[in-house]
């Protein structure tokens, strides 16, 4: 739990967060679920949910150690420094840690409490994978949204799916070892709220604040890497020019540089990267990064607030978006879908997108991952569903081995 920290459910979450990071102006770490949405907007999350994770949660660390390149700091809370032992000299030869792959991605932080141990060694053999929605309902389901963005109700929406099992234990460090050693991430993450685990191998960054510029990195388009260096480039030349894949990505962008809009020093927002390939160990995926310059004394969480939850995991326009896929999913996302980052002490931040990722409830027993995709005019289901099994093959691999 840190030495404070704050868990709360939707209601009025943004408004407590902005109190509890005002009030202590220091490192804070943790997450905002997908269904904070309902705080931000007249919305509901009335799906089944297997995990039970708070809607926000935020804790102040007592200690924090700082991986940049070959370099590591540790980071004391005044209260505790009487239990530095000795100096720390720089350490050198740490290896790569992948973590700038897109943009400037996250120097490697871990936050601890001083308090927690990790438990659950063992990892039962037989895990049975099983999809909460049919595949006859998930072609149902993606006929309902082209219904509705035919007759104009929405241009653009995520809809994803859940994959869980049962009476499951895990190894949550092996799996977390194992999901990046396949997926080598730059925006990883791996969580422990007393039973509850998040281990997430996430390619996207949902938002930055440095230096007065706020920077978001939506992912829209995805296509498969190939062992075969002649067939992978061509992957990758024709996911470049491919024209649903880049619509589906330009608009996320329209509806990111409105978000962001919102926050920015009038006419600063910028597009540097447009449907940009970056390529990842299991998949090409295209990127977009959208800049803008925000005043001096915004406040840091009504940055999140005004562009929360991020455009890549709802669609376009967004409220309508958030409401249809709420209506057609099976399960509620909580977590997934989410951000999982920092505040730094002067208001900056970074937050990833919980995607790739796999969640555990160890009371419960519940493992849980989920994978979606962005439905628009011109998505054909069985491939929309080919693309969501490449996804997932990541974590069910983890799992299943």
């Amino acid at each position: 739990n840190g030495l404070t920290s704050l868990v709360t459910d939707f209601q009025n979450a943004f408004n407590d967060l902005k109190e509890y990071q005002g009030q202590l102006e220091d490192w804070i770490f943790g997450y905002f679920s997908y269904d904070l949405k309902n705080d931000v907007e007249q919305l509901t999350s009335e799906n089944y949910d297997g995990l039970h994770f708070p809607d926000l949660y935020f804790f102040q660390p007592k200690k924090i150690i700082r991986i940049a390149g070959n370099t590591v700091d540790f980071v004391y809370l005044n209260m505790v420094d009487d239990e530095i032992e000795g100096d720390f000299e720089e350490i050198t030869e740490i290896g790569p840690l992948g973590m700038d792959q897109v943009g400037q991605g996250y120097d490697q932080i871990q936050a601890s409490d001083g308090a927690q141990t990790l438990v659950g060694n063992s990892t039962s053999n037989d895990i049975r994978i099983k999809l909460r929605t049919s595949k006859d309902d998930y072609f149902s389901r993606i006929k309902a949204l082209l219904a509705h963005i035919h007759r104009g109700d929405i241009y653009e929406a995520n809809f994803c799916q859940e994959f869980y099992a049962e009476n499951t234990t895990i190894d949550v460090l092996k799996a977390f070892d194992k999901l990046n050693a396949i997926s080598k991430a730059p925006f990883a993450a791996f969580l422990k709220i007393r039973d509850k685990f998040l281990m997430s191998a996430s390619p996207e960054r949902y938002l930055r604040k440095k230096s007065g510029i706020a920077i978001s990195q939506p992912i829209k388009g995805t296509a498969k890497r190939s062992p075969d260096l002649e067939t992978d480039a061509a992957l990758k030349f024709n996911l470049q020019k491919d024209a649903k894949e880049r619509s589906e990505n330009i608009m996320i962008v329209d509806l990111v540089r409105n978000d962001l809009s919102k926050s920015a020093v009038k006419g600063s927002v910028r597009v540097p990267e447009l449907c940009e390939v970056h390529s990842f160990a299991q998949v090409h995926q295209l990127i977009s990064t959208v800049t803008a310059e925000v005043p001096k004394d915004k406040n840091p969480v009504e940055i999140i607030e005004e562009t929360f939850p991020m455009g890549s995991m709802t669609g376009a326009p967004k409220i309508s978006a958030m409401r249809i896929i709420e209506a057609q999913e099976d399960f509620k996302r909580g977590l997934y879908s989410g951000a999982v980052g920092y505040f730094t002490p002067d208001g900056d931040f970074d937050f990833n997108v919980v995607i790739r990722s796999i969640l555990y409830n160890a009371s419960e027993k519940y493992v849980s991952f989920a994978v979606g995709g962005a439905i628009t005019a011109k998505s054909v289901p069985k491939k929309e569903y080919e693309e969501c099994l490449l996804k997932a093959k990541a974590m069910r691999e983890v799992l299943e081995e």
